[in-house]
């Protein structure tokens, strides 16, 4: 009985194994479960929950500080006698408690500051963890056309294989007629042959692109994984861009995460510059606190102790002040701080105007390639039209025996040759154009 029910455990394994191998994942899928599952991205989540820690605590610096002690102590030898103040040489022990609180009334509004630099820093480590999001949505995006690129590069192979087997046939049967001369045979076969060894090739690249969207999705114990192959209508100009560098670049300007990021490092470093000039004013503080304490020589007039809770009630003082501190001499590393945060702020500035720069650049790449990409599609698509027409025409001319199969051979991988390149040339555009549409702030991808 064990044994059927464990056979039925594996049994019932492997089908649910081969039904999720078999599962054909979309680009949308992908995408949602690597932002899932990817360990980089964790790791920026807890950087994003330390750095919102840091900014409420930056509030939460605004509270009073409250701070209760105690202490005990013993003498020994020669001493001080609290309660007298004459010269003991008697051990004696006393025990001491205080509660004081103190709130910053004046600091060159640094706190305030404070909270407004750890705002803007947390809200750039969201904005550079969306960023991060959207940079490994595109790495899975490319590795799923590479999928489709490949694929389509193995059909080719095998279609080519298919015709040099078809070939290698008809010659096989045109020497058992005596129409060819045995040496033929050797033709075909090294054709047959390198076509075999294409498909392998290709078969090989498309298991590296598998592995590589695997990976990029952090797919566990799977070794294989199948896409659904829309392949490629690159005629979508429904959608229609404005293709111009200006147009796109004024739409991504706004919502592209990595520069609202670097906008707001750009404001957390004017509110550092005012941070260090607050260390130049005055500083005043508010203090208030009470003690009380019991001592072992504190005595009635007969001599004995008085008890402790007679102590604590007696013994007990309060106190509130004021306190001013004013910045006079420092070896001058207060106006350090302010020129050092000066320069942070236009670093933080000029990387800005960096960032914008290449987005900007990259806007304009886009278009360029995307303009020379359909007129490079149009060509490929007549080439690999007139290469299909010249090869359809060299096979028969063949299998009349008007041209031989080194000829034939040309013919073919002109074809093929053909074909790769269109297919290269279609996925490009289509990547280019998804890219285009990203940053013209349509929604390519799902990412909250």
């Amino acid at each position: 009985m064990n044994l059927k029910f464990s056979i039925l455990i594996v049994l019932v394994f492997w089908s649910r194994t081969f039904i999720s191998a078999q599962e054909k994942w979309t680009l949308d899928e992908c995408v949602a479960y690597a932002l899932q599952h990817n360990l980089q991205l964790n790791d920026l989540n807890f950087t994003e929950q330390a750095s919102k820690d840091t900014y409420r605590q930056s509030v939460r610096n605004l509270l009073p500080n409250v701070n209760a002690s105690s202490s005990y102590a013993i003498n020994y030898g020669r001493s001080t006698d609290p309660f007298t103040n004459d010269v003991v040489t008697s051990k004696f022990f006393s025990n001491n408690y205080s509660l004081e609180s103190t709130i910053d009334l004046f600091q060159g509004f640094q706190k305030i500051n404070s909270i407004q630099a750890s705002k803007f820093l947390y809200k750039a480590m969201q904005q550079e963890t969306l960023q991060q999001k959207y940079l490994l949505a595109f790495r899975v995006m490319q590795a799923f056309y590479d999928i489709q690129f490949y694929e389509g590069l193995v059909a080719i192979s095998n279609e080519q294989l298919n015709v040099s087997q078809t070939n290698f046939n008809l010659v096989e049967k045109q020497i058992e007629l005596g129409l060819k001369a045995g040496a033929d045979r050797y033709e075909a076969q090294s054709i047959l042959l390198t076509d075999k060894l294409n498909v392998t090739q290709s078969e090989n690249q498309l298991k590296a692109a598998k592995l590589k969207l695997i990976q990029e999705m952090n797919l566990e114990n799977v070794s294989n994984i199948a896409i659904q192959t829309a392949l490629i209508t690159t005629e979508n100009e429904s959608i229609s861009i404005e293709k111009k560098s200006d147009s796109v670049y004024a739409k991504a300007r706004k919502f592209i995460p990595l520069l609202k990021a670097q906008e707001l490092r750009a404001k957390a470093a004017k509110k550092q510059v005012l941070i260090a000039r607050g260390s130049l004013y005055p500083s005043l503080t508010f203090f208030a606190g009470t003690g009380t304490g019991y001592f072992e020589t504190t005595r009635d007039t007969l001599g004995n102790t008085l008890p402790f809770r007679e102590q604590f009630r007696d013994n007990t003082s309060k106190y509130v002040g004021i306190n001013l501190s004013v910045p006079i001499s420092n070896g001058w590393s207060a106006r350090s701080r302010v020129k050092q945060a000066k320069i942070e702020r236009l670093r933080s500035e000029n990387n800005l105007e960096i960032q914008e720069q290449e987005l900007f650049q990259t806007i304009q790449q886009l278009v360029q390639e995307q303009e020379s990409l359909a007129v490079e599609k149009d060509q490929s698509t007549r080439k690999m039209e007139a290469q299909s027409l010249a090869f359809t025409i060299a096979q028969k001319r063949y299998e009349k025996g008007m041209i031989n199969a080194i000829e034939l051979f040309t013919a073919k991988n002109l074809f093929a040759s053909a074909q790769n390149e269109n297919l290269q040339v279609r996925l490009r555009s289509e990547i280019n154009q998804s890219t285009l549409d990203f940053y013209n702030g349509l929604p390519v991808f799902n990412i909250n």
